[in-house]
This record gives structure tokens, sequence and C-alpha cells, in this order.
């Protein structure tokens, strides 16, 4: 699950991380009050106000309405409002968003922390996350910060820093103070992003989570080291035991349909294609995908209505996928296993019964227990939906109905 900065920099600021204080505002007029307030608790009289949406790449992003970038600058008190209202409402476009883009909702206004000092801002980028390959944590660094980390993985690898925490002991201490070396910082900078990196990896373990990126993380001219930007992702998984962090879901972010199959239990991620396509089992959802681009379609979604699946769940994902105007055809692909076929097949009439006004063709491939009586029963329905034993015929039947 994705939390927006402003949520994100609220977690980390609890485990004791500095970060780059700011006031979530979702009017022009809050962007206002937000900054008079600001400017009395940090004394900044420079105003930073980000676009506040799940993805990346804001500050290079463009509003549509406005030609306004995701994330500009206010130098003084007065030009908050105007440069709030240029974002918010409006549907931000970034390299992460694709052509449609985001709306925004709500804006941070946040202090300037690039004041001149005895020395040169530096900025450096962080995360940590899961290495599944070797079943460790790994803490990422490298001293190109505020770039995309796969452009400098591309073009200078030798500047990603890797360290691998194990999970049964911890991150240890000399383990902090080598990254920080390597980042090469010294004196009071050094100390200050090992005690930086204990509090960011005590949050990540704390909080479940699957992936922190905080890029940049800068060094302030006075050799503070705080968070300028945090992407967090929480394990979903384990929000059951987070319920606090489990109310931080913006519903707006997502997708209407796989918020709504959600609430019905069904795993649904929406695709471009013209093939609706419902299986219980993901690896089989997998392969069906496959099979309907072979046919010459393309998967308009990828849905999972569980091994449990029964004449509410199939409505429920029917009615999902036929939400998507770009569907010609259903493909129903269920293996008879935990349940069975005829039991899918019952529930597949009494579906499409209770529905109104289907006009595109749905096939249904059945197979395992009782695959050839549930074939009989959608073949007797009267309905418009055709049975397939094998892959092949199910192929050659979503090939004739685009």
């Amino acid at each position: 699950m994705n939390i927006h900065e402003y949520q994100a920099k609220d977690v980390l600021k609890g485990y004791g991380v500095r970060i780059q204080e700011g006031i979530v505002a979702s009017t022009p007029e809050e962007a206002h009050e937000a900054a008079v307030k600001l400017n009395a608790q940090t004394g900044t009289s420079w105003f930073v106000i980000k676009a506040q949406i799940h993805a990346g790449g804001r500050g290079k992003g463009e509003v549509k309405e406005t030609g306004s970038r995701g994330v500009v600058l206010a130098k003084k008190l007065d030009d908050v409002k105007e440069k709030a209202a240029a974002i918010l409402g409006g549907t931000l476009v970034t390299i992460q968003t694709g052509a449609e883009g985001k709306k925004v909702n709500k804006v941070l206004i946040a202090e300037d922390v690039y004041y001149p000092g005895a020395s040169e801002p530096k900025e450096y980028y962080m995360s940590i996350l899961l290495d599944r390959a070797t079943g460790s944590n790994v803490i990422m660094a490298s001293t190109e910060g505020g770039m995309d980390i796969e452009e400098v993985a591309e073009h200078h690898p030798e500047k990603i820093i890797k360290e691998w925490i194990d999970p049964k002991v911890g991150l240890q201490g000399f383990q902090a103070r080598k990254v920080a070396f390597k980042l090469g910082l010294s004196g009071t900078a050094h100390k200050e992003m090992v005690k930086f990196i204990g509090s960011l990896y005590a949050a990540y373990v704390g909080t479940d989570s699957s992936q922190f990126e905080i890029n940049p993380v800068l060094k302030t001219s006075d050799d503070k080291i705080l968070a300028v930007d945090a992407k967090v992702n929480l394990d979903d998984n384990s929000l059951y035991r987070q319920p606090i962090l489990a109310e931080l879901r913006d519903l707006a972010e997502e997708d209407p349909l796989e918020v709504e199959a959600g609430e019905s239990g069904l795993n649904y991620v929406k695709l471009d294609g013209n093939v609706g396509c419902m299986v219980n089992g993901a690896g089989l959802a997998m392969a069906t995908m496959d099979m309907i681009k072979l046919s010459g379609g393309e998967p308009a979604n990828f849905l999972d209505v569980g091994g449990g699946a029964n004449a509410t769940t199939v409505e429920a994902g029917f009615r999902i996928i036929l939400k998507d105007p770009n569907v010609k055809a259903i493909l129903i692909n269920v293996f008879g296993g935990i349940v069975r076929c005829d039991r899918i097949a019952n529930g597949v009439v009494e579906a499409y019964k209770s529905i109104s006004n289907i006009r595109i063709p749905i096939i249904v491939r059945l197979q395992g227990t009782n695959a050839a009586e549930g074939a009989k029963i959608i073949d007797d329905s009267g309905l418009k939906v055709f049975s397939a034993i094998t892959l092949k015929e199910a192929a050659e039947r979503v090939k004739a109905a685009l």
C-alpha cells in the first residue's frame, strides 16, 4: 500500500528521522494558512509547494490545465496561494502516471531547507528494501541524490552503495558507519548520517514496510541530515497488525475498479486490452493472459476469484469486467480442484441472468472435477455463453469473438 509524502514523513518523524517540515493543505486558502504557520514554527520565508499524488517525478511533471510543475517554490508568502491554486484540482502528468495523469487533491507546504551556511548543501539517495535473492534487507545509497536511481544504476553503477542487513540480527552500528563513510561524510555530518540511517531502518522494520525510498536525503549547509522527500510502500499482508497505518490508505489514488474488486474479495488489476478474463488462481491467470494474446487478443485485466469461487464472486467479477468499455469478450478459465466445475457453471448462469444487457460473448473453459457436467450446464443454458474444455478450443472461441 502506497502512502503520500506527507504521511510518510509523519511516520518517519515518529521514529526520530529528521524531516523537511511541512503542513498539508487541500485548498489555496489552506495553503496560505499553512505557510503562515510554517513561518512561525520554523522561520522559513521561502516555501516549497508539492503536489501529493502516488507517483514519482512530480518536480518534472506538469499540470495539464495550468502548465505548472508539480513541485514549485514560492519566495514570498503572498505567492503561496496563487502557486498552490495552479496545482490543486489539476491533473498532474509525470513519467510514472502516464499520459492520463493524476488529479491533485492535496499539496504539502514545506520549509526551505537549502539555506546558505558554512558549506554547500549536498543531496544523497537512500532506500531500504527486501532483497529476495538473499533473504536480507538491503540499504542502497548513492552520492547522486535527486536523480532517478535507475539512471544512476545504468550509467554509474559504481556510485551505488549496498549494505545487506541480516533481519535476524538487525542493523549493526558498524554497518551504518560504513554507509556514511562510503558517502564521503566526516565529522558532524557523518555522525548525523549514522543516526539518520539507524532511525530510518527502525522505521522500516517497525512499520512492516516493503520499501523506503528517500530521494533526496539532504546534508544541509550546517551538516544536518534530513529527508526532503519520502516514498513508503507498506506491505499489504501486514496491515492487520498495523491498524493505524491502514487508515492512511487514500482510495482516491487507486483505480475505482480495483477498489471495488478488493471489497468483493477479488484480486483485480486493470490492463489495456479487449478480452476480460476471470480465473481461479494467479498462475492460471498468467497462463490465461498468454492464451488470450496467442489468440490475437489483448488481456483487459487480471482477475483472480480465488479457490472458493461461487455465484456471488462470479457475479461481482462480471460486473467489474463489464465496466471496462474496451472489453469485447470475456474468457472464464477455471480449474475445478477445490471447487467443482458444475458449481462454477451454475454460478456463471445465475450471474449472467442477474445482470441485464450483457452484449458480449462469454467463453467458459472448465477443466477438472465435473468438467463435462459443467460444460453441459453452459451449453444447455440458452444464453450467449460458450463452453470449452481445452485451451486450444478456448483460444479459438476467443479469436472468433473478436
